[in-house]
């Protein structure tokens, strides 16, 4: 009896272990940045492999990967295929392939296991399927599309042959009829993004607002059809990013009208959406703000409506990357979902299909060093390393530092480096868009258009704003690649740079920037560029922040980028906050009220006549309201390391999940009764993350870490993993 309560005991702790141990697994698992790998084709001949590490593990000392040429045989733990051993390394993101060579079209499964802090093992994950396809040198995989089927939220009979209906969103796609019709018969479809009266589809909507009238004949010989929609000319031509041939054409709608329709109206018509694959739960945001609210949904849905072509695009108009557009859609896209893969493929796409805004040009070196900030891997900035050395412009710097694109260094020769196949493109200065009446031709609400009246003179103040950051970025680039003479190179234009930008720019007397060389204008553009960038010298940081101010939001919807994180970056969250929940015609509140459900090319028609309902550059917040109202950032590359400082101003609670490589970090905040904030952080497994106290509020209250008070006066607080628990309490 002794010995079997004994077994009991042990069988119970054995139990019990084992239990621990499988919970400890990783999760999460990622081939080349794809979670589901078994649904497209690996172009990689060494793959790189993420995971997640649980918090119960705390932190991974160790990892193991192994892979079977069959799902038997890794079940088994037979690694046909290659059998990592114990590797004593932290790092779980972009964990390249290291066996023998692979095969293509070949199918391979994998898992992992990783050891503890306490250096103990954990169970493998579950096993991951992927197949190889064709292989080359060095290309990113494209992720798959998925399909949505959506009911109309609302539908409506009009007459008895006549009915109307609502999707509740609009979307790209097309529309699908399941029906059993008593004879052959010609249904009259309209699809649009805009109502004109109360169930009515405005059918001559202003701009590039989308409207189509096409004609199905049905007949009882068919119970199922897809709608076919004519093409357009302009963002099916050859410049516009092509769709895959079995999507056929389609258009953005919410709203659809019928007529010659005898069927029940309720359960057989169907808006079919395609996008990029995205994972609704990956992200949220609420908060005591319900237009904060809305507009995060707009925003974050955006995203998600917007990426049906598998690259970043400018909207429906054209279907054309940008940079401008697509490194604001890169921000937000990594703020709502763990997807990585459209903006590598977008970044390169650009390298040899640029655009003639200088300032575009100029996103091309933010975007690949935010692609690596976000996901740790190298192999981008690696294989195009030159080319982003010339998309810096640095080769059109004056003795002093400046550049401008009127300069006589920039050739045919020097165009073709920037990517450029035709020989008379030439770059001009955007600054933001559209310009002023005058230049467009356009009846425009503000004559000076989106520019803040800017005095378009040759040595550009934005553009040198631009062209500094861009030398900052490569001397980091440059030091993760180990090149260590080019990274002395950049620093010293940087601070040349710097030096002259600040002596011959800034309007000494009034303490802010002018428009360029020779101006005498100032603008928003000219001023909150500088700050946003780091390039304000602390003298004159007062009058340049209340010079923004001053101006309010008179910039597009784009320019709102760099207005917002200069403002926060400089602790005016309280003015920024205003912005963002604004009611009037230039905000986004204006976008829903409205009546879009993706965000606007600018802030209203009547600020740019031809603007569309469906451009994700529109989509600030999606990244600022998680990267700065919240303060949620990497400091380091792949996520290793992360900063939470949050400026939540008048918020009363503010919850969010933000997904990054390494797993979600979730957040939530409150305001007590007795006007004490409260925070709740949880942060992944293998990540090092610090709480830095609000800007402005350090000093001002007593601080608590999971119970404890602290007595330091540093402003970070070390968070382990799990939830940590922070308590500001007014002393």
């Amino acid at each position: 009896m002794k010995n079997k309560n004994l077994f009991l005991i042990l069988f119970f702790i054995i139990a019990i272990s084992a239990c621990q141990t499988e919970k400890n697994k990783p999760t999460g698992l990622m081939t080349e940045f794809i979670r589901q790998p078994e649904n497209v084709k690996i172009i990689d001949n060494k793959p790189e492999f993420s995971w997640t590490v649980t918090e119960k593990a705390v932190e991974q000392s160790a990892f193991q990967i192994m892979m079977s040429s069959s799902l038997k045989k890794i079940r088994r733990n037979k690694a046909d295929i290659w059998d990592s051993g114990k590797i004593p390394v932290k790092n779980s993101t972009e964990i390249e392939y290291d066996g023998p060579e692979l095969n293509e079209n070949t199918d391979y499964y994998w898992k992992v296991r990783v050891w503890n802090i306490l250096d103990k093992p954990t169970a493998y994950s579950s096993i991951q399927h992927f197949k190889t396809g064709s292989f080359t040198d060095y290309a990113t995989t494209s992720n798959n599309f998925q399909i949505t089927l959506n009911k109309a939220v609302k539908s409506v009979t009009i007459s008895e042959d006549h009915h109307f209906y609502d999707f509740g969103k609009a979307g790209f796609g097309s529309l699908i009829l399941k029906i059993k019709p008593k004879q052959t018969d010609t249904l009259i479809i309209h699809l649009g993004e805009k109502l004109i009266a109360e169930n009515r589809i405005d059918r001559n909507p202003q701009g590039s607002i989308r409207y189509q009238r096409t004609e199905l004949i049905v007949s009882p010989k068919e119970t199922k059809y897809q709608v076919l929609l004519p093409p357009d000319k302009r963002n099916t031509g050859s410049r516009a990013v092509q769709l895959p041939d079995s999507f056929g054409v389609v258009i953005p709608f919410r709203y659809c009208e019928i007529e010659n329709f005898n069927a029940d109206p309720d359960n057989n018509v169907f808006q079919k959406l395609y996008s990029y694959t995205f994972d609704d739960e990956a992200s949220y945001f609420t908060s005591s703000d319900t237009i904060l609210n809305q507009i995060w949904d707009i925003c974050k849905y955006s995203i998600k409506a917007t990426s049906f072509t598998g690259l970043y695009v400018d909207g429906d108009r054209e279907r054309i990357p940008y940079e401008g557009d697509a490194y604001i859609n890169q921000l937000g896209h990594y703020c709502t979902d763990r997807e990585y893969s459209m903006a590598r493929l977008t970044n390169e796409y650009f390298l040899s299909n640029p655009t003639w805004p200088t300032e575009w040009i100029l996103h091309t070196v933010p975007m690949f060093y935010k692609d690596y900030l976000y996901t740790g891997n190298l192999e981008s900035i690696e294989n195009n390393y030159d080319h982003l050395k010339n998309k810096t412009l640095h080769f059109l710097a004056r003795e002093d530092g400046l550049i401008t694109v009127k300069s006589e260094k920039l050739t045919a020769e020097y165009m073709q480096k920037l990517g450029f196949s035709d020989p008379n493109a030439s770059l001009r200065d955007l600054v933001d868009w559209p310009p002023g009446q005058k230049d467009t031709g356009w009846k425009l609400a503000r004559p000076e258009g989106e520019r803040d009246g800017y005095d378009m003179v040759d040595v550009n103040t934005v553009v040198n704003a631009f062209y500094f950051w861009n030398l900052e970025l490569m001397e980091e680039i440059a030091g993760f690649l180990d090149k260590k003479e080019d990274s002395v190179l950049f620093h010293d234009l940087a601070k040349k740079v710097r030096n002259t930008f600040n002596n011959i720019l800034i309007d000494q007397e009034k303490g802010i920037y002018i428009d360029g060389e020779g101006s005498s204008h100032s603008s928003l553009h000219a001023n909150m560029l500088p700050l946003a960038v780091g390039l304000v010298p602390d003298e004159y940081q007062d009058s340049v922040i209340a010079f923004i101010k001053s101006r309010g939001m008179a910039c597009s919807v784009y320019g709102a980028q760099y207005l917002m994180e200069g403002l926060y970056k400089k602790g005016e969250a309280e003015y920024a906050k205003g912005l963002l929940t604004a009611t009037h015609d230039r905000s986004w509140w204006n976008m829903i009220k409205s009546g879009s459900t993706i965000t606007m090319e600018a802030w209203d028609m009547k600020y740019k006549p031809n603007s569309d309902w469906n451009h994700a550059w529109g989509a600030v917040p999606a990244n600022i309201i998680p990267r700065y109202l919240w303060g949620i950032r990497p400091t380091k590359p792949g996520f290793s390391e992360a900063i939470i400082q949050p400026q939540i101003t008048d918020l009363s609670f503010s919850e969010i999940k933000f997904p990054t490589i390494r797993g979600p970090i979730e957040a939530k905040f409150k305001l007590t009764k007795d006007h004490n904030k409260e925070y709740k952080i949880r942060i992944p497994g293998n990540m090092a993350a610090n709480f830095v106290l609000p800007i402005n509020e350090a000093g001002n209250y007593d601080v608590f870490v999971n119970g404890n008070q602290l007595f330091t006066k540093e402003n970070n607080i070390t968070l382990k993993a799990g939830w940590n628990k922070i308590e500001l309490k007014t002393n």
